[in-house]
């Protein structure tokens, strides 16, 4: 029963946040300047051009009307038809979604395969002389720098020698390194907590191998902030790495959404941030429950 209201409970929170996503998105493209008719029939359009453009495309509808059509078409899992390529906007995001997830996929894999393995040493060796310093230098410049200056960078670099750009290892590399450096600090933060604590201290007093104290006591407690890390990246990744997609000229999710917000494509923009933001509540859900597996402490505070 407990489980069945907590679902419940997170099921309205999520309804209720994305419906006011919804609102602040769709508030947010009508309040910009230059509406989609300034934008493409440009400054010296006629009014009579304007208003017949408006009324193709139902803009001159109230913005009440225009929200409420939207919404409810948005329901029935129609994302609207794109007003620049005039394609069904769900067709034009599955068609750039594998763009995005591997994207995802390699940057994430990167985190988890490099960042809790450098966390957990910089946390065990968190003493003077240990080599502990120089994994909180790095982490804290990785998650430092910013993605569109490396990613600059990068660009800059193999541009200058001549090597390609093309393909998505450059770009998962720019993006690994945010992820590896926010994963390395998190893990060192979440082993630190467990380290003090009295198992600690009777596991290395049985005599048990620090591995094994490690493997079996260590991660298992401190994996709750790291999944929870683990999935905020997924999902900010899966929403589309706006900043490296345009650099490297990538055909993904968050290029797109960024040039239709230059065009005032209003249909692709409001669907592709209301589904950023679904795939971040569903992720944040899931890695609740996750979590609850991992560490029953937690598991019963649900």
């Amino acid at each position: 029963m407990r489980l069945l209201l907590w679902w419940g409970g997170r099921a309205l929170s999520s309804a209720v946040t994305l419906l006011g996503i919804s609102v602040l998105i769709f508030a947010a493209l009508r309040l910009m300047p230059g509406g989609f008719a300034e934008t493409i029939l440009g400054p010296f359009a006629t009014p009579e051009q304007k208003a017949e453009l408006a009324a193709r495309y139902g803009l001159d509808q109230s913005v009440l009307a225009q929200y409420g059509h939207w919404l409810a078409a948005f329901g029935t899992g129609d994302f609207g038809t794109s007003m620049i390529s005039r394609q069904p906007v769900a067709a034009e995001l599955a068609a750039r979604l594998p763009v995005t997830a591997q994207l995802t996929l390699l940057a994430v894999a990167a985190a988890v395969l490099a960042g809790v393995p450098l966390g957990v040493v910089t946390a065990v060796r968190a003493r003077p002389g240990g080599g502990g310093g120089a994994g909180r230098l790095l982490s804290g410049l990785g998650v430092s720098v910013p993605e569109f200056a490396l990613g600059s960078l990068v660009v800059f670099v193999v541009s200058r020698y001549g090597l390609q750009t093309t393909g998505y290892l450059l770009p998962a590399a720019v993006l690994s390194i945010f992820a590896i450096s926010a994963t390395a600090r998190t893990t060192r933060d979440a082993v630190l907590g467990v380290l003090v604590e009295q198992h600690i201290t009777a596991a290395v007093a049985r005599g048990e191998t620090p591995w094994f104290i490690i493997r079996h006591h260590i991660l298992r407690n401190a994996a709750g902030p790291v999944l929870t890390l683990t999935a905020t990246i997924t999902a900010y990744l899966l929403g589309g790495a706006l900043i490296v997609e345009y650099l490297f000229n990538l055909p993904g999710i968050g290029s797109y959404v960024v040039q239709a917000v230059g065009r005032r494509d209003y249909a692709v923009v409001q669907a592709g941030v209301l589904l950023a933001a679904a795939v971040f509540i569903v992720m944040n859900v899931l890695v609740d429950l996750l979590v609850g597996l991992v560490d029953p402490r937690l598991g019963r505070r649900a």
